[in-house]
């Protein structure tokens, strides 16, 4: 069986979003839940990958690290102002039910 994609929630990512996944039977975590506040955007994307969980994020320093081909990350991107709490919700919810773990490997997701 395939593994099931897990959620890492930076800092620019409601609470309330992870939260609600949790509710649903999904497995997502933030920043505050693992005490890395304040971590560089660096730290998050790599123990994102090491704990091989799914960065979601507004923050386009992300991108630029994947672009310039630092790491092979899995990372969820959405425009800041386009999207709330339930957007996020529902975008996460369907990632999570259409790909597996290994199908976000060295992908991004713009949403």
């Amino acid at each position: 069986m395939a593994a099931k994609i897990r959620f890492y929630l930076d800092e620019n990512i409601p609470i309330a979003v992870a939260i609600q996944l949790q509710r649903r039977g999904i497995d997502a975590v933030t920043v505050r839940d693992l005490d890395l506040l304040g971590e560089s955007d660096l730290n998050h994307l790599l123990n994102a990958l090491e704990e091989r969980r799914v960065l979601c994020t507004h923050d386009s320093d992300y991108l630029h690290m994947v672009q310039e081909g630092a790491v092979h990350a899995r990372i969820v991107f959405g425009q800041q102002a386009q999207h709330g709490i339930g957007d996020w919700v529902a975008f996460l919810e369907l990632i999570h039910s259409v790909y597996t773990a290994e199908e976000m490997y060295n992908r991004v997701e713009y949403v």
